[in-house]
């Protein structure tokens, strides 16, 4: 993905100046995305304000390695799940200076998809110091770059959402 859309860049922008605004810290788990959310936020200037780090976890060994993830709940539910998203989310929170986190982890497609995980679904979480950790689903239409972007629009509006906006 070289250019954005002008929608995510904006989306971005603003969920920046929230942040700024509010002495919020974020940080990125990112495994369906590989590293596009965060990549999204910093192709903004003065986004070092806020974004602390992101965490590109594609395998499940660097879910259970970077993010602390159990093996267990990986093998149990599966990589793209409600659980494991929520974990990402609460291990990018223990792992950084971050005061809010978000992860997503889905099957962006083409292939990989199954009946009862087909491509498109994508599981968020969002976790905020002091605060329980919030989880999400979506199943977005198109083809991987369709589901992809839908993906960075849900988890920025999910964290700006989170921070009461």
């Amino acid at each position: 993905m070289t250019t954005l859309p002008d929608d995510v860049t904006t989306q971005a922008a603003a969920l920046l100046e929230l942040c700024k605004a509010s002495g919020v810290m974020l940080a990125t788990a990112e495994s369906c995305t590989g590293g596009l959310i965060a990549g999204c936020l910093t192709e903004i200037a003065g986004s070092s304000a806020v974004v602390d780090r992101g965490f590109v976890t594609y395998s499940n060994e660097a879910k259970n390695e970077m993010l602390g993830v159990p093996m267990d709940l990986i093998i149990e539910h599966g990589a793209v799940s409600e659980p494991v998203a929520r974990a990402m989310a609460e291990g990018a929170l223990e792992r950084s200076r971050a005061d809010i986190t978000v992860s997503v982890t889905g099957v962006a497609g083409p292939g990989g998809g199954t009946e009862v995980k087909p491509v498109g679904l994508v599981h968020f979480g969002c976790a905020r110091r002091g605060e329980a950790t919030i989880a999400a689903h979506h199943v977005f239409d198109g083809d991987r770059l369709a589901i992809r972007l839908a993906t960075i629009r849900e988890a920025l509006a999910l964290i700006q959402a989170r921070l009461g906006t």
